[in-house]
C-alpha cells in the first residue's frame, strides 16, 4: 500500500489560507489562518535619508518570496524598517532593515543608503544613496552601492557641481553631470490585488540663489521624495520625504535645511489556497471531516459604517460620526476607496450565510438631565473572527450637554463634541482602536469662554472643530469633522461626518455649526431646530442651541450602513427585501454590490 493511501505520486502540501492578505506598516506579528501552510510575501526596508545640500537617499531593499512553508494558527514576527533621517548640511541616515521571520525562509531587506552631503559619497544600502554636489566643482563624489537582488546604485557626481539621485529597486540613480538627477524608479507589485510601486530613490537637491540657483530633481516612482528646488530669495530649502510604507528615499535639501526623511518600509503576506497535484487519501478524509477541504471561496470588499451619536442639549456638542471601516478595493475592480481603505485587505469568504447588523443612530439630548445617546455598532459577519470574517464598526460618541447634563462628549467610532461651558477633552475617537483608525475625536475648548457654542463632533477623517479664539459675537459654533468618500457602489458618496455644535445665541447671532461632509447634522441656529444625521451615512446628530425648547434639543444621529462588493460571478442574496443587490453597469461592471440599510443576512453561493 502506498504511503499516500494507494495513489501513486508525490504528496503535496494543502494550504487553505483563504487568500488573506495582511499588510504590516509597523513591527508586529502576523498570525496565520488555521489552514494556512503556504505563503507569498513582499519585504521592503526603510528608505535612506537625503543628504543636506546633497544627494537623494537610496530606496529600501526590495525582496519577494513565493510558496514558503509555514504553520497554521501561528504568530510570526514581522519587522518593518523606519526611514532614515535627512541631513542638514550633513549626510543623511541609513534606513532600517525590514525582516520577514518565517523560519523556513527568513529574509531581510536592507535599509536604503544615505544621500551624501555636498561633495560627499552616498551611502551603501538596499539601494545606494546619491552623491552630493556643490558649485565649488571638485571634488567629485560616488554614489552608494546597492545590494544585489534588492536594489541599485545611487548616482555619482563626476564634476563636483550637482547632486545625484538615490538608487531605486528597478533603476539606478542617474549620474549628475549637468544638473541634479532624479532618483531611480522602484518596482511594481500586485500581491495586494492592485499594482503598487515600491522602493523609489530620492531626488538630488538643487542650489540656492547665492550659488547659481538650479532646480532639484524628482524622486523615482515608488515613493521617492523630490529634491528641493533652489529658491529665488533664500538659500535654505528642505527636501521632501519618501512616501509612507513604500521604502522611498528622501530628497536632498538646499543649503542649511533638513533633507527629506526616507519612507518607512512595509511587509505584506498573502496566505495561499493551494491543493494541486496529488494528495493522500487520509489527508483528504481528515480535511472533509473537519469541513476544511478546499472550497471555492470569494474575496469581497466591504464598507461598514456604524450609527452616529446624538447631539447634545443647549449649546451642546455635536454627535460623533459612527465608526467607518473599509477595505482598499483591490479585489473587486480597484475602485476609489477612502483613505481609510489604504492597505486594508478584503475578506475571503466561503459560500453560506453571514449575519449583518446595521447600527441605529443615538438619540439627541432632550433636556439637561437626559444625556444624548451613543450610536449603535454596525457588524458584518456577526459571530465570525474579527478582521477575517467579521468587521465591527463602533457607534459614534454622544455630544456633551450643558449643566445639569454630561458636559463632556462621549467616546466611540468618532467622539462627541464638548458642550459650550466645559473645558474637558473632546470625546475620544477610534475607540476601541482599529488600524487604520475608524474615526477621530470630538471638538474641545481652546479658551474658558463659552460664547463659541458647543464643539463639533468628530468625523471619519477629521477631528470635530475646536472653539475659535478670540471669540466674536457673530462667530458660528464649531463644525463637525469631515467624513470619508468611497465609490464602492460606483457613486462617490461621503459618509460618517460629525454633527455641528449648538449655537450660543444669547451672545449675538451665533449660528450652529455645520455638519461634517458625510451626513453630519447641523447644530441649532436662531429660529431653527438641530438637524438629524443623514439616514444610512452614520452622520452625527447636530446639537441644540441655547435659545430655549425646542431649539435646545439635540438631534438624533444617522443610522449606519453595510455594503459588500463581490465579483459578478458570485451568487448573492440578501434578506429582508428592503436591503438590495445591484450589478454594476459598465464601465464598472462585472461586480455585484449588496447594500444593507437594516439588519439582515447576506448569503453567498
Amino acid at each position: 500500500m502506498a504511503a499516500n493511501g494507494g495513489i501513486i505520486g508525490p504528496v503535496n502540501t494543502i494550504s487553505i489560507g483563504k487568500c488573506v492578505v495582511t499588510s504590516k506598516t509597523a513591527t508586529g506579528a502576523i498570525t496565520t489562518q488555521p489552514g494556512t501552510r503556504i505563503v507569498d510575501y513582499l519585504v521592503v526596508a526603510g528608505g535612506g535619508g537625503g543628504g543636506g545640500y546633497g544627494g537623494g537617499g537610496g530606496a529600501g531593499g526590495y525582496r519577494t518570496a513565493s510558496s514558503i512553508l509555514v504553520n497554521g494558527a501561528t504568530p510570526y514576527t514581522m519587522t518593518v524598517g523606519g526611514g532614515g533621517a535627512g541631513g542638514n548640511d550633513a549626510n543623511g541616515t541609513v534606513g532600517s532593515n525590514s525582516v520577514a521571520a518565517f523560519p523556513s525562509n527568513p529574509i531581510t531587506s536592507a535599509g536604503g543608503g544615505y544621500g551624501g552631503k555636498r561633495n560627499t559619497d552616498g551611502g551603501d544600502g538596499g539601494s545606494g544613496g546619491g552623491a552630493g554636489g556643490h558649485c565649488s566643482h571638485p571634488p567629485s563624489a560616488a554614489g552608494g552601492c546597492g545590494t544585489a537582488c534588492q536594489g541599485n546604485d545611487g548616482g555619482s557626481n563626476p564634476t563636483g557641481d550637482y547632486s545625484a539621485g538615490g538608487g531605486g529597486a528597478s533603476v539606478a540613480g542617474a549620474d549628475a553631470t549637468s544638473a541634479a538627477t532624479a532618483g531611480g524608479n522602484g518596482t511594481a507589485n500586485s500581491i495586494t490585488g492592485c499594482s503598487v510601486t515600491y522602493a523609489g530613490g530620492g531626488g538630488g537637491g538643487g542650489r540656492g540663489p547665492g550659488e547659481g540657483r538650479i532646480c532639484g530633481a524628482p524622486g523615482g516612482t515608488g515613493g521617492g521624495g523630490a529634491g528641493a528646488n533652489g529658491h529665488p530669495s533664500t538659500n535654505d530649502v528642505a527636501g521632501n520625504p519618501g512616501d509612507d510604507n513604500t521604502g522611498g528615499g528622501g530628497g536632498g535639501s538646499v543649503a542649511c535645511a533638513n533633507a527629506g526623511t526616507g519612507g518607512p518600509g512595509i511587509v505584506i503576506v498573502k496566505e495561499l489556497n493551494k491543493a494541486s497535484g496529488v494528495w493522500s487519501m487520509s489527508t483528504l478524509y481528515d480535511q472533509r471531516l473537519k469541513n476544511e477541504w478546499m472550497q471555492p471561496s470569494v474575496i469581497v470588499d466591504y464598507m461598514v459604517v456604524a450609527g452616529g451619536g446624538g447631539g447634545g442639549w443647549c449649546a451642546g456638542g455635536g454627535g460623533g460620526a459612527g465608526g467607518y471601516r473599509e477595505s482598499g478595493g483591490a479585489n473587486t475592480g480597484c475602485y476609489t476607496a477612502s483613505p481609510l481603505g489604504a492597505c486594508v485587505a478584503g475578506l475571503s469568504l466561503f459560500p453560506g450565510p453571514y449575519t449583518v447588523t446595521v447600527g441605529g443612530g443615538g438619540a439627541g439630548a432632550s433636556d439637561g438631565p437626559t444625556a444624548a445617546v451613543k450610536g449603535n455598532n454596525s457588524i458584518f459577519g456577526v459571530g465570525g473572527g474579527e478582521g477575517t470574517t467579521m468587521i465591527t464598526s463602533t457607534g459614534g460618541g454622544f455630544g456633551g450637554s450643558r449643566p445639569p447634563g454630561c458636559r463632556c462628549g462621549g467616546s466611540g467610532g468618532s467622539g462627541g463634541g464638548v458642550s459650550a461651558d466645559n473645558n474637558c477633552a473632546g470625546g475620544a475617537g477610534n475607540t476601541p482602536p482599529t488600524t487604520p483608525a475608524q474615526g477621530f475625536r470630538g471638538g474641545q475648548k481652546s479658551t474658558p469662554s463659552h460664547n463659541d457654542g458647543g464643539m463639533g463632533g468628530g468625523g471619519a477623517t477629521a477631528t470635530g472643530q475646536d472653539s475659535q479664539s478670540p471669540h466674536t459675537p457673530s462667530i458660528n459654533a464649531p463644525d463637525g469633522g469631515a467624513g470619508a468618500t468611497s465609490s464602492i457602489n460606483a457613486t462617490p458618496t461621503a459618509r460618517a461626518g460629525g454633527g455641528g455644535g449648538g449655537g450660543y445665541i444669547n451672545c449675538g447671532p451665533s449660528s450652529g455649526g455645520t455638519g461634517g461632509a458625510g451626513g453630519g447634522g447641523a447644530g441649532s441656529t436662531p429660529g431653527a431646530d438641530a438637524i438629524v444625521g443623514t439616514v444610512n451615512t452614520g452622520g452625527g446628530g447636530g446639537a441644540g442651541g441655547n435659545g430655549g425648547a425646542p431649539k435646545a434639543i439635540g438631534a438624533q444621529g444617522g443610522p449606519g450602513i453595510v455594503i459588500i462588493r463581490t465579483p459578478a460571478s458570485t451568487g448573492v442574496a440578501v434578506s429582508p427585501g428592503c436591503n438590495s443587490v445591484a450589478t454594476l453597469p459598465a464601465p464598472a461592471g462585472s461586480y455585484k454590490v449588496a447594500t444593507f440599510t437594516v439588519n439582515g443576512t447576506l448569503t453567498l453561493s
